[in-house]
């Protein structure tokens, strides 16, 4: 079995190294996918970033708040050269970060991503935060594993499930 240690360990090394990923949304039945750039914060339980207010996303998002982001992690290569080789999805709430009240989420993630410094401070910007409840961790086709984030925090090996979906994709 896999630890919930190790699997923090990699969703981490992996959300620290893409600076990009996938948001969906959806609204009235109709789904709708966007590229954000995205901040990991606090380990990977937060996953912060900026849209304009006048957009389908941000529409979607006063709708329905539950999301899941895509992180492609194929072909990337974390610190020390070490391979990621898997994808990850993040399944959670979206809510609204008042940067008054938390000026670092904001400059953490202009540290991450300073060329959108003119974005996050156009007067239509808001900086969002997903506070995720699950990771879906794929690895392969039949290599399919479900963690909740308090199953990661557990860092004991008896503390932490997964669920397998073997041989399925239901991606």
């Amino acid at each position: 079995m896999t630890s919930p240690a190790s699997i923090k360990d990699s969703i981490q090394k992996l959300l620290n190294i893409t600076g990009f990923a996938v948001l969906a949304t959806e609204n009235a039945g109709q789904p709708h996918t966007s590229l954000i750039a995205i901040t990991p914060v606090d380990g990977g339980q937060r996953l912060v970033f900026a849209t304009y207010r006048n957009t389908r996303k941000f529409s979607n998002l006063m709708h329905n708040q539950r999301v899941s982001v895509l992180v492609d992690g194929r072909g990337r290569e974390g610190p020390q050269g070490t391979p990621t080789s898997f994808v990850l999805s993040a399944l959670g709430r979206v809510q609204e970060v008042n940067t008054t009240v938390q000026p670092n989420l904001l400059g953490a993630h202009l540290k991450n991503h300073p060329d959108l410094a003119a974005f996050t401070e156009a007067p239509d910007c808001v900086l969002l935060e997903v506070v995720v409840e699950s990771y879906q961790v794929v690895h392969g086709i039949d290599d399919v594993t479900w963690w909740s984030v308090d199953d990661l925090n557990d860092q004991s090996e008896t503390g932490g499930r997964s669920s397998t979906e073997s041989g399925s994709n239901q991606g």
